[in-house]
């Protein structure tokens, strides 16, 4: 695949829509589901979805939604097919990784371990971004879920794909710092943790803590109230 195709194909909001709707339900979709997510008519949401299996970043089957067998033939699906693309949906944030080693590397301490000082560098960006966004809403005294809420708009737009799992969990999808981590992982989890440390320190919200809750395929950290 094409980075380039890739991008032309993504260009149409629709086709971004669904594409999004798709990677964020984790499940395979009808053309009814995926045209009813961006307020389109079926034929033209197959029309965009295979523009999207075309480009290779949709896979379809045929398969009864949610395994149960009905009369008829079984309606296409669509899901993510997988593929790595440069152009990614959501961005990749190599420059925010480089920019806390750099800072690390720069401001280590007598005596710090390079490890140590990159989580402090990570915790302080994070806090950075969290304090900045507080400044902007105004959300005053922050309960969890209000917490919960605010994070993830925020970490959405630095390459994270939030999923409110329930109103008191918030797991991320994917690591902006793919494919990095795999070379590193225990390195760049704790930073990705740290950095996820500083947003809700900056934002204020005590009563939400960052856990590590690795799971395959998925960021390492998970949102949640925080411990009593």
């Amino acid at each position: 695949m094409e980075p380039i195709t890739a991008l032309a194909v993504l260009d149409d909001p629709s086709r971004r829509g669904m594409y999004a709707h798709i990677r964020r339900v984790r499940r395979p979709v009808t053309r009814d589901e995926a045209a009813e997510a961006v307020g389109i008519s079926r034929k033209l949401a197959a029309f965009h979805l295979d523009k999207l299996v075309a480009a290779g970043l949709l896979r379809t089957r045929y398969e009864f939604v949610g395994g149960v067998r009905k009369v008829g033939r079984a309606p296409k699906v669509y899901e993510p097919s997988g593929a790595e693309v440069r152009v990614s949906v959501p961005p990749r944030h190599h420059d925010v990784l480089a920019g806390i080693l750099l800072d690390a590397v720069l401001e280590e301490r007598a005596g710090e371990t390079a490890r140590d000082a990159a989580l402090r560098a990570a915790h302080r960006h994070g806090h950075e971004l969290g304090a900045a966004e507080r400044a902007r809403a105004r959300p005053g005294r922050l309960g969890a879920e209000r917490a919960l809420t605010l994070a993830s708009a925020l970490v959405e737009r630095h390459g994270f794909e939030p999923d409110r799992e329930t109103p008191a969990c918030l797991r991320l999808r994917n690591c902006p710092f793919h494919p990095l981590a795999a070379r590193a992982p225990e390195l760049v989890c704790g930073i990705n943790r740290a950095f996820l440390d500083g947003v809700l320190d900056g934002l204020q919200a005590a009563t939400v803590e960052a856990v590590l809750d690795p799971r395959a395929g998925e960021c390492c950290v998970e949102l949640r109230p925080a411990t009593p």
